[in-house]
Formats: C-alpha cells, sequence, structure tokens
C-alpha cells in the first residue's frame, strides 16, 4: 500500500503494521489545509489519535534532524493525562518513527525521575509525559523546552477535569512562541475551547465525531432494575456476554472494593483499578487482562482513564455517570479502531429520569430492556458449548487413546454429559433477578423493610454532604446524642446541608427528651441541631427546590490523621439562617 503524502520511511512503517489506508482523523490532519497550522481535533477514542499527531508533525521533525537522530533539545512535546496513556503514545511513536531512528523519552509519575532524567540528556527528539512530572523535570531543570516546534496535548479534555490546568498552563508558557500546538479531544468543552484561544494561533478546528456524540461502534443498553438488583445485574450482564474482556465501572474506591471482591467470590477472573492502588499494582492488573488471567477490571473513572485494551467489547457502568462527558469517555473504553462494543447503564428504577435526561443530553440513542435472565444465561451457555463442541478440531493420538479408553468404560450419554458438567463448573453462576414489573417493585420494598420501622418519625440534623457528612459518622453521634443504639435508627437520607433519619415512633419521645439534655454539652458537635421533621426528606427536598433552599452555615468536617472527623467540629448557627460566607 502506498501512503503518497507521508515521508517514505512512515508509509513503510504504517504498512508493516498492516495499515491499508489512513484513518479519517489521520487524513485530515495532513491535508493541505492543516499542513504547518495549529489545531484543534474533535475525534473519539480509538480513532487513531496517536499516529494522527505523530504524522501531522513529521515533515518539521524529519526536516529538523537532517540525518542524525540526535537533537540537542527536544523538538516535539506530548502530554498525556496518565501513565499508561502516556507509555502507550510512547509505544506507538516508538513504531511510527524506527526507522527514522528518532529517540523517544518518557516521563510519568510512578516511575524512576534518575533513569528518566539520563534519558533527556540522551538527545531524544520527542518527549511524552503526564503533566504532573514534565512541570517537575522543567522546574528542576533538566527539561528544556525552547527547541520545541511543536507541542501535543492528547485527551485534552481529561486532563482538565484530573486538575492539571495549571500544570498545562505552565509547561506551554515554557514552550517558544513560534511552535505548533495540536489540541486533541473527544469533546470540546467550553474551558477546552478557553485553553485554545490563549495558547493557539489561527488554529484549524477539525471535528472527526461525527453529527452526535455517542460512539457509532457503540450500542447502548439502558438495564432498568430493583435498587437492590444492582450488583446482581453486573453479574448476569457480564455472564450473558461472556466479553473477552469487560470493564465495570464504579463511582467510588469503596464501590470498587465492594463489587471486586463480589465478583471474585463468585468466580469471575478480576482485577480492581482505583486511586488506592499503586503503579506496580496497576501495571500488575493491566498485565493480567492482557494475558488473559483475568477478564473482568472494576474501575473508578480517574484510575481507568488512557486504559487501551485492544479486546475490550463490554462495558458496564454499574454506577450512573455523574454527566453526559463521563457516560461518554467511559464507554469510549470500547468500540474502538473499528471494532463494536456494548455499554450497559444499569438503572435503579427511581433513577431512569435521570438517566433519559443524560442520554438525551449525549445525544446517545439507547435501547431500554430488563438485565439478562438466569434462562436466558443458561440458554447462550447451551449455545455456546453447542458450537464450541462442534466446531472442527483436530486430536493427537494420546488424546485419541484417552476417549477409546473412556468409551469402553462408558456410555457415549455419560461422557457427553460428563463433559458439559465440567464446562459448566468453570463458570459462575447467574443470579435470579427480581422481575421488572411494579407488582415485583413493591414485594422487594416491603421485603427490604426493617422489622420494627413500619411506623417512624423523621428527624432532621443541620448538616450535609457540603459539610462532608457521613452515616459512619453521623451514627455514633445520633446514638450518644440521643441515647439510643444504631438498631434504633432507620433509613439515613443526607442532602447537600441537611441530612435526615429515621427513629420508630415508640421511641421518638424518649429520644427527643435526650437530644433536649445533651444540647449543651461539652462536646462540640453537641451544638449541631437536631429537631424533628415531620413532613420528612422527600417533602423538604421539593420545598426547598421551589423557595431556593436553605442554607447552613457550618464548618466542613475536618478530617484527623486516621481518617475520622475532628472533634472540634462544629456547626455556625442554625438551619435555614444564611451563612455569612
Amino acid at each position: 500500500m502506498s501512503f503518497d503524502n507521508l515521508a517514505p520511511i512512515l508509509g513503510e512503517a504504517l504498512a508493516e503494521r498492516g495499515y491499508e489506508a489512513l484513518t479519517p482523523v489521520q487524513s485530515a490532519v495532513i491535508a493541505s489545509d492543516a499542513r504547518g497550522r495549529d489545531l484543534i481535533v474533535s475525534a473519539q477514542t480509538g480513532s487513531g489519535k496517536t499516529v494522527a499527531f505523530g504524522i501531522a508533525l513529521a515533515d518539521q521533525l524529519l526536516g529538523e534532524i537532517r540525518g542524525t537522530p540526535l537533537s540537542v533539545k527536544p523538538l516535539a512535546l506530548v502530554v498525556a493525562p496518565t501513565r499508561e496513556l502516556a507509555l502507550q503514545v510512547s509505544r506507538e511513536l516508538g513504531w511510527l518513527y524506527a526507522k527514522a531512528g528518532l529517540r523517544i523519552a518518557t516521563c510519568v509519575g510512578g516511575m524512576d525521575a534518575s533513569k528518566e532524567r539520563r534519558a533527556l540528556r540522551g538527545g531524544p527528539a520527542i518527549v511524552v509525559g503526564t503533566p504532573g512530572r514534565l512541570r517537575d523535570h522543567l522546574e528542576r531543570g533538566t527539561l528544556d523546552l525552547s527547541g520545541l516546534i511543536g507541542v501535543v496535548l492528547d485527551e485534552a479534555d481529561e486532563m482538565l477535569d484530573m486538575g492539571f490546568r495549571d500544570d498545562l498552563e505552565e509547561i506551554l508558557d515554557a514552550a517558544p512562541g513560534q511552535r505548533r500546538t495540536l489540541l486533541f479531544s473527544a469533546t470540546l468543552p467550553q474551558p477546552i475551547v478557553r485553553l485554545a484561544e490563549r495558547y493557539q494561533s489561527d488554529a484549524l478546528r477539525l471535528s472527526l465525531a461525527g453529527e452526535t456524540r455517542g460512539h457509532g461502534d457503540i450500542a447502548y443498553q439502558a438495564i432498568t432494575v430493583a435498587p437492590s438488583e444492582i450488583e446482581n445485574a453486573a453479574v448476569n450482564l457480564l455472564r450473558f456476554h461472556e466479553a473477552e474482556t469487560a470493564i465495570c465501572f464504579c463511582a467510588t474506591r469503596e464501590s470498587v472494593r465492594r463489587l471486586h471482591t463480589t465478583l471474585q467470590n463468585r468466580g469471575f477472573g478480576v482485577v480492581a483499578l482505583s486511586g488506592e492502588h499503586s503503579q506496580s499494582e496497576r501495571n500488575q492488573a493491566l498485565q493480567a487482562l492482557r494475558d488473559r488471567r483475568a477478564r473482568v477490571c472494576v474501575a473508578t473513572d480517574v484510575a481507568a482513564r488512557g486504559l487501551d485494551l485492544p479486546t475490550l467489547s463490554l462495558v458496564i457502568h454499574v454506577e450512573i455517570p455523574r454527566d453526559a462527558e463521563t457516560l461518554q469517555h467511559r464507554s469510549g473504553r470500547t468500540g474502538r479502531a473499528g471494532k463494536k462494543g456494548i455499554a450497559a447503564i444499569v438503572v435503579p428504577f427511581n433513577r431512569r429520569k435521570r438517566v433519559d435526561g443524560m442520554l438525551r443530553s449525549a445525544r446517545i440513542s439507547a435501547e431500554w430492556m430488563d438485565a439478562p435472565s438466569a434462562e436466558a444465561i443458561r440458554a447462550q451457555d447451551h449455545a455456546r458449548l453447542i458450537e464450541k463442541l462442534t466446531a472442527p478440531t483436530e486430536y493427537d493420538e494420546a488424546e485419541r487413546a484417552v476417549a477409546n479408553e473412556l468409551m469402553s468404560r462408558m456410555a457415549p450419554e455419560d461422557i457427553a454429559a460428563a463433559l458439559v458438567q465440567a464446562h459448566r463448573s468453570k463458570m459462575p453462576q447467574p443470579e435470579e433477578l427480581l422481575a421488572n414489573t411494579p407488582e415485583a417493585r413493591e414485594k422487594d420494598k416491603a421485603e427490604r423493610h426493617r422489622p420494627g420501622f413500619e411506623d417512624v418519625v423523621w428527624f432532621k440534623m443541620g448538616v450535609g454532604r457540603r459539610q462532608n457528612a457521613e452515616p459512619r459518622w453521623l451514627l455514633p453521634m445520633i446514638c450518644r446524642r440521643g441515647h439510643i443504639t444504631r438498631n434504633e435508627i432507620g433509613a439515613i437520607r443526607i442532602g447537600q446541608s441537611e441530612s435526615w433519619f429515621q427513629v420508630p415512633r415508640a421511641i421518638a419521645g424518649k429520644f427527643a427528651d435526650a437530644l433536649a439534655r445533651t444540647a449543651s454539652g461539652d462536646d462540640d458537635q453537641d451544638s449541631i441541631v437536631i429537631e424533628e421533621s415531620p413532613e420528612g426528606p422527600r417533602m423538604e427536598a421539593r420545598k426547598n427546590r421551589k423557595h431556593g433552599g436553605p442554607v447552613v452555615g457550618a464548618k466542613p468536617l475536618r478530617r484527623g490523621p486516621a481518617g475520622k472527623p475532628d472533634k472540634k467540629w462544629k456547626a455556625k448557627g442554625k438551619p435555614g439562617r444564611p451563612s455569612k460566607r
């Protein structure tokens, strides 16, 4: 295959890599109107962006080296949001420029900084790194950006989301004014546009994302379930699709730990990725996925950014994304480079309206459906087993000798049954899910109702999410203030500035009396107002939305060295009293 618009050494590298033609984004960056200009490129993940910015800078890079692969100062800088993505970019550029002999240095957090300094002194033409580590080398004087002819910001929207704005601005301010700046991003929110306006000149905007923001190679499914069935639905989705590699997204580290344990106990080959894992643990988890020792990854949004797993064909949003952009970034891990993928959003019954709005905002068309039932999974298993066992296969003499011995000892039906049993014993059992009907939902709600809490009184307290309130910290305080036990506290609802909890009506009077006696105690937390809330959290939330809501002037909950709240945490003012801040 001939690549007429490229330098011969790059064309040869692409042909050896199996390229038959350039992807749309790769063709766009070397078109006549794009050559030599700053670019803002909006393209989906998996569309060949790394090779695209590699060939976009090729004319200047190959012109500058003039026959020698060594460079006194780096000529090109690529900034990526995560270690994994930076290492992936470095590998891609490595084979692309291998025939030119260009050296590439990689600078990422969690690696040996002394080795990176030696690599930077070795005359690399291209430096690839993460914002924090690049800024560190820049401030230490080990990275000289004065010779740059081009800067690439890869996944720029993710870098801004992750809080790297200051790092990026310091890096870009240190680069020469007469340089090309190529900004690649799956989406172009307003912060990206403002960054481009500040650091680019007469930039050409290339949008290769198509008419909709949804990825054309991803089939979106919205799976409605009872709130108590979320983890079971994830189990059944994994079993139904039996993807070569799948990723389950959770919102917090704690959720990752819980789901990872659940899947591990059920027999899945699973690894976890979250902010609490070291770089070594991350590397081991990713290697297990690439080696097929694990087929499922449970991760938070940030931990999964920059992952490139070619065999990933299933993404499960176990916990609903916080917005449309997060939905797109999560789902973009699959359906890459022309391959098909499935993105399944597990939607509790009471969150359907929110997910519906999110999908409309993202201009994504999803198929609403029930979670796969145990019967449907068994039918899939049956079809897959028959297909696997009847596929043409060659057997050696030793295998046939064992087969003949088995035939002499057992009936053919028994041999086949033993084979089926051996196959099924390796597979996690599907879960029996609650039927998706109003009657089943009411029954589930009744079964989950705690005995003794049929008749309750709601109480509210003047702290909420803004003060970092959490049930595990509120429970001991409620018990101490009201002279009751944990078992006598029902549901807890935490709002922005207030929290509510249930107490059985039979002890509500005694509880209120204890609150009055302890309101003037020595502990600073005793100043937090706790009072009866006749209407409960739902009605009060409606009133707050209608009238703008109360503002509580409470200080944020301060953490001690063990992560527990500081005992000096106290509230200023009362619920409904505007804060002076």
